[in-house]
């Protein structure tokens, strides 16, 4: 009497797997757009060369929005309007341990000329050596 002897299945049963990922890249797909955050800004729009940034590094920026009021997109207080001196302070700390960092600013189209210029005084005032600006490509 003989007796049917079985090898063991060396394969992987994949289909679980694939079932886990669909529904991960379906949790994925709609948490992501509820994570973009940000301040509301129309920005103007025009041609204009691309300004360099070092590829490691993050770029400071400072937005302006319509009734003026500033908000720092680098730090914690992202979604928090800041008050010229508070901003001045954190601008200058960063500036004083990274000199070389990018600082690019955001305007509304439609905020007052003065405020981004104030914005652009107070950036030079705690450090920043050049300031650019930021648009929206045609």
């Amino acid at each position: 009497m003989a007796r049917n002897k079985r090898k063991p299945m060396s394969e992987i049963n994949v289909v679980p797997y694939i079932d886990v990922m669909l529904v991960l890249l379906i949790i994925f797909m709609v948490t992501a757009p509820m994570l973009t955050q940000g301040i509301k800004i129309d920005l103007p729009q025009l041609e204009s060369s691309p300004v360099k940034i070092e590829k490691n590094q993050e770029p400071l920026i400072i937005s302006v929005d319509l009734n003026g009021a500033f908000y720092m997109e680098m730090s914690s207080l992202g979604g928090q309007p800041l008050d010229q001196a508070l901003l001045s302070e954190k601008v200058s700390g960063l500036l004083e341990t990274n000199p070389s960092l990018s600082v690019l600013v955001r305007g509304d189209r439609n905020v007052n000329y003065g405020a981004v210029v104030e914005l652009m005084g107070l950036l030079q005032g705690a450090g920043a050596i050049s300031v650019g600006l930021i648009t929206e490509d045609l």
